[in-house]
């Protein structure tokens, strides 16, 4: 039977998550395209980063192995395991597909898709590093690795415009070809759709129903730039703005330091790690995102599906998202002023937060899963057939 095996990064897992001996749970990064392969007759291989997968449980029939690929492109151990890993499952043979994901996925898929001979290498950028606005390194070192790794590459697949064009001056092995999809997808209805009491909700956070609350999600490092989010809050002036910041990560202490400089401490809840996201975001009314760099962002795509107005930083992924003065307002990432004015503008229209709501929910059917579903098989029926 004709293989395929499908890998990506994800954070290092502690010593304990990378034990644990739970159920697989998939993500709509590679559910899509493992459907897609199984459809297609693949015996399909699945890279996770867990200590001795094979006998573990997951929803889909797959066959699981270790592919110790994690974040950091210079963690030269774990990727040198990796490639190990990787080789060692391609040696199997009948190797038709590897559909590698993300940074240090798509660096080990590639190098060892191209000394294994596999016939069709598959790509998807999740962000490139050398997007506009990005150090020199990123966009002199980062470029041309991408550009001598797309000669052993079939099918590029990018999700946001600025990388599409980008990808599309590649010259990829075959004479490949470069698609866009509008993201990993999102269950817009899981968003809309969620019943909760509002009073009750606010109320065990700490939170007054006339609250104007303002919410975030994401690791917390210097990447996502919450300093720029808390300085606006601060600018902002107005005490009834409350900002919830949902995730964990080394820069705790500095954002809680800074909060309490700035006197907003009483303003800002840092929740750490949420189980339950869909219910803050209905409790919510503005989704706030300073970020320096994305891809295209998840977290702005949940929180348009559940009727947020946004304000976030004006970079690749969140203009694909959002239209300028439309379903929010997009400002440079370092411009506090200009944060500050639009997220009292919208803080002190109700009308205006309605009509912002519903063009959100409006534009985000265009990035639900069942959309993303069709162009992973559009792609794989014209690429592997």
């Amino acid at each position: 039977m004709k293989k395929y095996v499908f890998l990506s990064n994800s954070p290092k897992p502690t010593s304990e998550e990378q034990n644990s001996r739970k159920e697989i749970e998939l993500t709509n990064v590679s559910k899509p395209c493992l459907e897609a392969a199984i459809n297609m007759g693949f015996k399909v291989y699945f890279g996770v980063n867990r200590a001795n997968p094979e006998g573990l449980q997951c929803e889909l029939d797959v066959h699981l192995y270790d592919s110790h690929t994690y974040r950091s492109i210079f963690d030269f151990k774990s990727n040198y395991i990796a490639y190990k890993n990787l080789m060692s499952i391609l040696k199997t043979g009948n190797f038709e597909v590897i559909h590698c994901n993300t940074p240090v996925g798509g660096l080990i898929g590639r190098i060892c898709g191209k000394k294994a001979k596999v016939k069709k290498i598959i790509y998807t950028a999740h962000g490139f590093h050398f997007f506009k606005g990005a150090p020199l390194v990123n966009r002199t070192i980062f470029k041309w690795a991408e550009m001598i790794m797309a000669h052993w590459t079939d099918v590029i697949i990018t999700m946001n415009k600025e990388d599409y064009q980008a990808a599309s001056k590649f010259k990829l092995r075959n004479n490949g070809k470069v698609y866009y999809i509008p993201g990993v997808g999102i269950d817009t209805a899981a968003y809309k759709n969620i019943e909760i009491d509002k009073v009750s909700k606010r109320g065990k956070l700490g939170l007054e129903l006339d609250d104007i609350v303002l919410i975030a999600m994401g690791d917390l490092i210097q990447r996502k730039n919450y300093e720029a989010s808390l300085k606006a809050i601060a600018i902002a002036n107005n005490p009834k703005l409350k900002f919830l910041i949902c995730g964990r990560g080394p820069r705790l202490d500095s954002l809680q330091n800074l909060a309490k400089e700035l006197g907003i401490e009483n303003q800002v809840h840092f929740l750490g790690f949420r189980t339950d996201i869909k219910e803050l975001l209905k409790i919510s009314d503005l989704f706030l995102f300073t970020t320096y760099q994305e891809g295209l962002p998840r977290s702005m795509m949940e929180a348009m599906a559940a009727g947020l107005p946004c304000v976030a930083s004006e970079i690749r992924g969140n203009i694909d998202l959002i239209e300028d003065g439309k379903g929010g307002y997009l400002r440079h990432p370092e411009d506090i002023v200009g944060l500050a004015d639009v997220i009292n503008r919208i803080a002190n229209d109700k009308n205006l937060r309605i009509e912002m709501s519903q063009s959100n929910l409006q534009t985000i059917k265009m990035f639900d899963i069942g959309k993303i579903k069709q162009e992973i098989n559009r792609i794989y029926d014209l690429e592997l057939k």
